[in-house]
């Protein structure tokens, strides 16, 4: 089997490439060799040049709150180059895998049930739904995709062009001896890359087509999740809830965004670990991440 992964130095790119490996060829690919901010580009010939059977696009467009004020640049990677990309993987035979979000859920304050896979999206910003429109191009051009959705992803490597991740910041903000201010009306599940890549390679194994949800397990709002980053790593700073519209953020983001994993484990892979189980593997591997 032969595998290219687009994205792969990016925080999930990075944990997919090596447990990608245990099925076959990985072939890494970067915004150099595959730009999806230019879909024109993206040709059939290209993608069949590689000769694959799996091609996974972990790269994405991904400043959520930068989308409000440039849509164009969202839509252009986040569905355009998808859909460029989807055609061009079907024309070329090789199976399409695609990352999505929980921001295709919209910002109901009622719903506090996991989202289910047949829930009806409703997405609240530029970025929710230049993503939503990605998963429609991907299931609708190839046949036999798979379409991942997953929430509040956190890796080794950081977020790519953002230049960390959630756990990242905290630690850092966290000796600034200021007064640390996190919402606590947004509930989700933050999700670590290695647990979504593992799930991944076992999803393909069983050949596991559509649409599915991928997450740890359990759930939280962003102020419990820094709450137990400082608890695991002994830390106590001056951390103050809020609500979202005291945060203010350019973009709205959905109230509960819990994704159900019922749908993953009836695929016969196993529910991923609790978030703070998952939290606490990742402290013990950035610890050891060589200098």
């Amino acid at each position: 089997m032969k595998i290219a992964v687009l994205g792969a130095a990016g925080q999930l790119g990075r944990d997919l490439c090596p447990r990608l490996a245990a099925l076959g060829e990985v072939v890494p690919l970067s915004r150099a060799d595959i730009d999806l901010s230019q879909p024109s580009t993206i040709t059939t010939t290209r993608i069949a040049s590689y000769d694959l059977d799996y091609f996974v696009n972990a790269a994405a467009y991904n400043f959520v709150d930068k989308a409000e004020t440039e849509p164009e640049a969202a839509f252009a990677v986040n569905a355009l180059g998808v859909r460029a990309l989807a055609r061009a993987c079907d024309e070329a035979g090789a199976l399409l895998v695609h990352y999505s979000t929980d921001f295709v859920f919209g910002i109901d304050p009622a719903h506090t049930v996991p989202r289910t896979e047949t829930d009806l999206p409703g997405p609240a910003s530029a970025y929710g739904v230049s993503k939503l429109a990605g998963e429609y191009f991907v299931l609708d051009e190839v046949y036999g995709a798979l379409v991942i959705r997953t929430c509040g992803l956190y890796g080794m490597w950081g977020s790519g062009g953002k230049g960390g991740n959630f756990v990242e910041t905290m630690l850092r903000v966290s000796g600034q001896g200021k007064p640390l201010r996190v919402v606590n009306d947004q509930r989700c599940t933050p999700s670590y890359t290695a647990d979504v890549a593992a799930a991944t390679v076992s999803l393909l194994e069983r050949g596991v087509k559509g649409l599915i949800h991928v997450t740890n397990s359990g759930d939280c709002t962003w102020y419990e999740f820094a709450a137990e980053i400082f608890r695991q790593s002994g830390l106590t700073p001056d951390l103050i809830p809020i609500t979202s519209a005291e945060f203010g953020a350019a973009a709205k983001r959905p109230a509960y965004s819990v994704l159900s994993t019922a749908k993953l484990v009836s695929q016969g892979v196993p529910a991923l670990r609790p978030w703070q189980e998952a939290l606490a593997a990742y402290l013990v591997e950035r610890q050891n991440k060589p200098a």
